[in-house]
């Protein structure tokens, strides 16, 4: 798995934004640990704070249940959380209360 180290974590956390794109049999999976450091916002679409040493432990658990050839998951930090709007089309989906 290949990472490209954006963050500088200046402070104590960061803001990311992650989606997947996972083959079907995996996603169960992939969408656990994700759920495990990030809020589930949309189907293959987490975001949250997170500190430096928790998103490397999320990167390993990832890539123990990715299969690099055929899945990808995207980190996207946002510098300036107070910089990011967020609109939504249509119903915003309340993920919190889905179980696996």
């Amino acid at each position: 798995m290949r990472y490209t180290s954006l963050s500088r974590f200046g402070g104590d956390m960061a803001y990311f934004i992650v989606t997947y794109d996972i083959e079907e049999k995996r996603v169960n999976k992939v969408r656990k640990v994700l759920k495990k450091y990030f809020t589930w916002v949309q189907n293959s679409v987490f975001e949250g704070e997170i500190t430096e040493s928790n998103l490397e432990k999320c990167k390993t658990e990832l890539s123990k249940v990715m299969k690099k050839e055929n899945d990808s998951v995207y980190f996207y930090e946002v510098e300036n959380r107070n910089n990011l709007k967020k609109f939504v089309l249509g119903i915003e989906k309340d993920m919190t209360g889905n179980i696996l």
